[in-house]
């Protein structure tokens, strides 16, 4: 069996649809999107879908900004509700690291992020269970929030569906088609091959196993992200979003006046099996969130831990995505997000649909060189300008 499309889309989550969508917001919509399962159906519906601008790469804080856009305007664009609350985002750093989260806010502003730094007094307002003692400078975006990385994805494949782009659910690829060093199409595991002169491959976790055999390493380790469900014991109401990186934490508000609780203390990966993992969060990772939350929460005196699950990120050696063309032609990867992937979606989205169809970036502000495959060999990671002591990973 055989079909023919102008690009096939290997990945059906969120990054996957996007590039679907955005390819037919460009006119492409003689597109294949292969997914193994169904759509969202793996690391996609794991994420805690934060929502902020807040990162020391510009170019990563355009991509959040232009992601934002797409979120507060969901309804209008999609006709349904992705499940994005604008609560607010606030983010606190110790003294050591204030003078870095004020240039850091400068620069966000300078590429269209709109974020500004608030007192202790503010937070205070924000946040009244909280000991914010130990910080000292603190950002805030007062359009940030959280939201649902299945919905959203359930969305951008509807819409691309719609455009004419064609769905493929349960259609394990199992092998790229090559002639020379030019990308023909994929082929399936039923045996069906399907002829595109682009092939975008978007399969987060399983991204280097798939590539390695045809000399193509994107270098992903897979990394298990436990989350933890609390009870506050209280009436929170609409708290914003809380980055904690003093004591290394994040926290925001949930369905049923739940709090999610996740771990910021990213130097010490935990390896392991994208298809083979626990799904829940271990004894040492429940004692932690314990003493993280007592900590910083203390007027959480009657929390309870709820639920907990767990699930991987697809992390580079910078921590920052691969979205380039690739040595062979035809050939553009989109992985390695490294847990900023739902908050810069749609402008993932683009960006792969620019690289297709016009081969380069269409936005100043983010250079397509920022996130080339290539950087890796040539030493030249994508790192912050305004690193933070202790928590330089995820901004």
């Amino acid at each position: 069996m055989s079909e023919t499309a102008d690009v096939v889309i290997v990945g059906g989550g969120l990054e996957g649809a996007a590039a679907a969508w955005c390819l037919s917001q460009r006119d492409v919509t003689n597109v294949v999107v292969a997914e193994r399962n169904t759509v969202g159906s793996g690391m996609t519906g794991k994420s805690s879908g934060i929502v902020r601008c807040h990162y020391g790469v510009s170019s990563l804080a355009a991509m959040a900004a232009d992601g934002l856009e797409v979120f507060e305007n969901a309804e209008e664009i999609f006709g349904t509700d992705i499940g994005f609350r604008q609560t607010g985002y606030v983010v606190g750093v110790g003294h050591d690291n204030a003078e870095n989260l004020r240039k850091s806010l400068a620069a966000q502003r300078a590429v269209g992020v709109q974020t500004e730094e608030v007192d202790s007094s503010e937070v205070a307002k924000l946040w009244p269970w909280a000991d914010l003692e130990p910080f000292g400078a603190f950002g805030w975006e007062a359009r940030g929030g959280y939201g649902d990385a299945y919905q959203t994805a359930q969305a951008f494949a509807t819409a691309a569906r719609s455009a004419g782009v064609r769905l493929r659910q349960r259609t394990l690829v199992t092998a790229l088609l090559l002639d020379g060093d030019r990308v023909t199409g994929v082929r399936t595991a039923d045996g069906t091959e399907i002829s595109a002169g682009t092939v975008v491959v978007a399969t987060g976790v399983w991204t280097r196993p798939f590539l390695s055999p045809y000399g193509i390493d994107v270098p992903i380790s897979v990394h298990r992200e436990q989350i933890v469900m609390i009870s506050p014991g209280l009436e929170v109401g609409p708290v914003p979003v809380f980055s904690d990186l003093v004591s290394l934490q994040y926290v925001r508000p949930d369905v049923n006046s739940e709090i999610l609780f996740g771990n910021s203390d990213l130097a010490e990966l935990e390896i392991v099996d994208a298809d083979h993992y626990l799904n829940r969060a271990d004894e040492a990772f429940i004692d932690l969130t314990a003493e993280k939350i007592g900590t910083r929460f203390p007027g959480f005196t009657d929390a309870a831990i709820v639920s907990s699950y767990a699930g991987c990120y697809d992390v580079t050696p910078d921590w920052n995505p691969v979205i380039s063309r690739t040595g062979i032609d035809g050939l553009v990867v989109a992985a390695g997000f490294s847990g900023h992937g739902f908050k810069i979606a749609p402008a993932v989205g683009r960006l792969i649909a620019e690289l297709v169809v016009d081969g380069r970036s269409g936005d100043p502000r983010i250079p397509e060189a920022d996130f080339r495959l290539s950087r890796f060999a040539d030493g030249e990671l994508l790192t912050t300008r305004f690193p933070y002591i202790g928590a330089g990973q995820m901004r």
